[in-house]
């Protein structure tokens, strides 16, 4: 099957940073991501889901745990671990993301690979805390059917590697919608430069499930005004209350967890550019961590040295920066890289002509501006 073309390919390049060398979240040093997807028909109920695991260092995540910050714009989500994440400012196992009522597998998976490998859980130290993020794929997938096991996520992490992510329709991508359009896994990096002969990478990995159809835009022309399809029009209701978009930032910077959750802010950024809101029902999660800045799980001593960036000068703008414009343009290679599908009741979610939006990119004039195509009652 040939590749659909990434946003570069048609001249749609979000933002002033450069990118890394696959414009992907494996960009950084160490990060892994696989997939297990689930694309079949089980008991005459198509199943359309997935699920994506994301290794965010090398080593054992346990014993030395990478710092992370998360931020929820909107929590209306059902994810798993995250209030651990949050207080603590670690991770601690790979993160999974797969569909609403997926959680409880994927979190049994996650325990499961933690247990094998770390055999002091739960026996000479405490238990695990997995993360677990997740969007509702409902609209296409026969989310009552429970197809997620834990076996899935097992799959997913053998399959993980640091090549380029695959994107689109696959892994927990699988079922997803956004904007209307078929959308699922996309990535992107920016690379910066600290200006003393350091450069750091940043990468993005989100997973697209959300928007309004009239809404979509790619850098700064509404599109979507212009090519709304009529399936999204009928998936406009599934999206004001099932939407979501959880959007996961790596980097190779010495960043301490405050410092990364300051960076996973401006993934909102990122998704507003493309003409996200962050509606009531949809769950946006943002999670930044570093690959180099660990922490050991059993400390040397009562102090524990530790580095972090400087924030009295300009570098720590351009990592924001970069986290905005690399989860832009991860969500706009989302909607190009997926092909159509079909799925529960005969819905459909169309493919997004990538050609036909470069040319309204390129060509703004031509697009049509209907006003607030959604005005207050």
């Amino acid at each position: 099957m040939t590749r659909a073309p990434r946003p570069r390919d048609l001249g749609i390049a979000p933002g002033i940073l450069p990118p890394g060398p696959s414009n992907s979240l494996t960009d950084v040093p160490g990060v892994r991501v696989g997939h297990r997807t689930l694309h079949h028909h089980d008991a005459e109920q198509p199943v359309r889901t997935g699920v994506t695991v994301v290794v965010p260092a090398p080593g054992s995540l346990f014993r030395a745990k990478p710092a992370a910050g998360l931020e929820v714009a909107n929590g209306f989500g059902k994810a798993a671990g995250l209030s651990q994440i949050a207080e603590l400012g670690v991770l601690e196992t790979p993160l999974a993301l797969t569909n609403t009522l997926g959680v409880g597998s994927a979190f049994e998976g996650l325990v499961r690979h933690a247990l094998d490998g770390h055999p002091e859980i739960g026996t000479t130290t405490g238990t695990v805390n997995p993360a677990v993020f997740e969007c509702n794929d409902g609209w296409l997938n026969d989310i009552r059917g429970l197809h997620v096991r834990p076996d899935h996520v097992l799959d997913a992490l053998k399959a993980a590697s640091e090549g380029p992510v695959q994107e689109g329709a696959v892994g927990a991508g699988t079922g997803m919608v956004a904007f209307g359009w078929k959308a699922g896994i996309g990535s992107g990096s920016r690379l910066v430069d600290a200006g003393d002969g350091t450069r750091f990478t940043v990468g993005a990995l989100v997973l697209a499930n959300f928007g309004l159809a009239d809404d979509l835009t790619v850098l700064g022309v509404p599109v979507g005004r212009t090519l709304t399809p009529h399936q999204a029009r009928e998936q406009a209701e599934f999206a004001r209350g099932a939407g979501s978009c959880v959007v996961l930032i790596a980097t190779d910077a010495p960043a301490d967890a405050r410092q990364l959750r300051r960076m996973a802010k401006r993934a909102t950024v990122g998704l507003a550019r493309t003409g996200g809101i962050v509606q009531h029902g949809s769950g946006e999660y943002a999670l930044a961590w570093s690959t180099t800045h660990r922490v050991p799980h059993r400390p040397p001593g009562p102090v524990r040295p530790a580095s972090a960036l400087a924030e009295d000068g300009p570098l720590i703008d351009l990592f924001f920066r970069a986290a905005a414009e690399a989860t832009e343009e991860a969500v706009i290679a989302s909607l190009f890289a997926a092909r159509p599908v079909t799925g529960v009741r005969g819905h459909h979610a169309p493919a997004l002509p990538a050609d036909r939006i470069a040319d309204l990119v390129h060509h703004p004039a031509s697009v049509e501006l209907r006003g607030t195509p959604h005005p207050p009652t």
